[in-house]
């Protein structure tokens, strides 16, 4: 059960090798943010699959935005030796008003075994609240 961790790790910290793309203008720009133990990545807009797990390249409007959340909760309560289990979901938001130039952020945090997120604007106050889908 480790090695997809592994992998998605992997990848992720592979992606931040390569620089980020120049923010344009016409674009929203919306960031990922979770725990650092924790992996949190875009997957899909509007359907489509994303280029780049972290972050999204918004046109203006009303988009759906879907990300990839995979943290770990320990299974056996409050014990020591509890084995710890990773919990795999999909978070997705729907927004209307994306504007062009302005940045955002997609946060993810879990509340045990369950998943929690936000699209929150530039001031850092929350827009929507993420709906979590296909948890296992």
């Amino acid at each position: 059960m480790r090695l997809p961790l592994a992998f998605l790790l992997a990848l992720a910290l592979g992606g931040c090798a390569s620089p980020l793309p120049p923010h344009d203008p016409g674009m929203a720009w919306v960031d990922m943010s979770a725990q650092t133990t924790d992996i949190f990545m875009s997957d899909h807009l509007d359907g489509k699959r994303t280029y780049d797990g972290r972050y999204f390249l918004v046109p203006p409007g009303a988009h759906e935005l879907e990300a990839h959340y995979e943290f770990e909760v320990s299974s056996a309560g409050f014990g020591l030796f509890g084995e710890t289990q990773t919990m795999r979901c999909t978070l997705v938001v729907q927004y209307d008003n994306f504007e062009a130039g302005k940045r955002y952020l997609f946060q993810a945090r879990s509340l045990g075994f369950t998943p929690q997120g936000w699209l929150r604007d530039e001031q850092r106050n929350v827009l929507v609240e993420a709906e979590a889908e296909h948890c296992y």
